[in-house]
């Protein structure tokens, strides 16, 4: 080549004029080696403690809401029978509480009927009526007084 050729050409290491650059060799290092998988064991100890301790749990729920499904059962007879024990009460009150059968407890107790009342009006104390004792009958069981 020569030497106006030479001036005229791009070099080896430009093009037009910009120098070229070449991709450094990668340099070699030592990797460590991989890392062997984590245990299983450990892992399946943990899930079959957690599956275990999971049915235990729903064991105990489920014993609990049968035992107080038992209580419910109960407490329900319990309920029943103070209902109809109630409702036995209230009918011999209502017996007792007429009339004829409180005149009768009345008789028995040495009672008599009274006589004509007389009221007192309270401002003036002035009594109104004329107030009368009551007799015994021959019907009571008390006897005079």
């Amino acid at each position: 080549m020569s030497a106006a050729a030479r001036a005229t050409a791009p070099s080896r290491g430009t093009v037009y004029g910009t120098p070229i650059r070449t991709p450094k060799t990668p340099q070699l290092r030592v990797v460590p080696p991989a890392s062997l998988p984590a245990p299983r064991a450990p892992f399946v100890l943990l899930v079959l403690g957690l599956v275990v301790a999971g049915l235990v749990s729903l064991l105990m729920l489920n014993t609990l809401v049968n035992e107080n499904s038992f209580r419910i059962h109960a407490l329900t007879t319990e309920q029943e029978q103070l209902d109809l024990r109630e409702g036995q009460l209230k009918r011999q009150v209502d017996g007792l509480e007429t009339p004829g059968s409180m005149e009768k407890a009345a008789r028995r107790l040495g009672l008599v009927p009274a006589g004509t009342p007389a009221f007192i009006q309270l401002p003036s104390g002035r009594v109104l009526g004329v107030p009368t004792p009551a007799k015994p009958t021959r019907s009571s069981t008390g006897g005079t007084r």
